[in-house]
């Protein structure tokens, strides 16, 4: 039984949280609206134009805000004012020891939705396993070799499966008002371990490689990526090497009563997908 009769707005719906969530609550049977620049409902944070149709009528938002943090908090008080009851924003583990360059949305999202007067909850997963096999890491892996400035500290990779599962309960469920929920794998492992169970699974030789910091800059910039990009991924990376994301949180278990999905269950997921292939 769900404690709403308006639609679920789901933001940046085509993305990799945003599209197993609306599939999972359109399997529930929730009215959901999926919103992006390219979904059926159009929603860009750089057109205010798009924001008011896309809430009307919603009682709730997942929230996925952008790198700029200067249009969420504007955006959060035309949606609570529009009569929006619950915000749940996705953030991420560590967010408060990050740098300049990177998080800035995310931490104003979370702010923005504690102030909002509504309810509110927030997520704040880890790396998620679908980095090695849709965008950040996926090209490299599938080039044999996945180098990155971080060291032995380890990373308890998520699942972008339980995040969505987690924020399809939160956002149609009771009890989660005023919780943030730290969402991890089972356990933390280095990320040159990462790269040799993917190996395995995916049966291909795959290598990982320590660069310094300055080096990582430099082969991203030799790849074409652009400067903010190249300080944003800068300043993920000092916050994981001062062990700030390190360890498993229990965000998992608490909201779904379940052990999350291991980086060995992905990989054999993926591997069989054909994601390195």
């Amino acid at each position: 039984m769900t404690t709403h009769t308006k639609d679920i707005l789901v933001l940046a719906a085509t993305g990799k949280t945003g599209r197993r969530l609306v599939r999972r609550l359109r399997e529930a049977g929730e009215s959901v609206r999926a919103a992006s620049r390219s979904a059926e409902v159009r929603f860009d944070w750089s057109d205010p134009a798009t924001w008011e149709p896309a809430v009307a009528g919603a009682a709730a938002v997942y929230l996925v805000a952008p790198d700029d943090p200067a249009p969420v908090g504007d955006f959060v008080a035309l949606a609570a004012g529009a009569g929006v009851e619950r915000f749940v924003a996705l953030s991420g583990s560590g967010i408060e020891a990050v740098g300049p360059g990177f998080g800035e949305g995310m931490a104003e999202g979370e702010r923005a939705v504690r102030d909002s007067g509504a309810q509110w909850t927030v997520l704040r997963p880890n790396n998620f396993h679908q980095n090695f096999s849709e965008d950040l890491w996926h090209r490299p892996l599938r080039e044999g070799r996945l180098a990155l400035p971080i060291g032995d500290v380890p990373e308890p990779f998520v699942d972008a499966e339980d995040i969505a599962e987690v924020a399809a309960a939160v956002l149609t469920g009771p009890g989660h008002h005023g919780r943030v929920y730290e969402l991890s794998g089972p356990r933390a492992v280095t990320f040159r371990a990462a790269v040799e169970t993917i190996a395995r699974a995916a049966g291909r030789p795959m290598c990982f490689e320590e660069l310094t910091p300055e080096e990582y800059a430099a082969e991203l910039r030799a790849e074409g990526y652009p400067e903010a990009a190249v300080t944003a991924l800068g300043a993920l990376f000092a916050m994981h090497r001062g062990g700030h994301s390190a360890e498993p949180g229990d965000g998992v278990q608490q909201v779904l009563s379940r052990e999350p999905r291991s980086l060995e269950e992905y990989a054999a997921r993926a591997a069989a997908a054909g994601a390195w292939a």
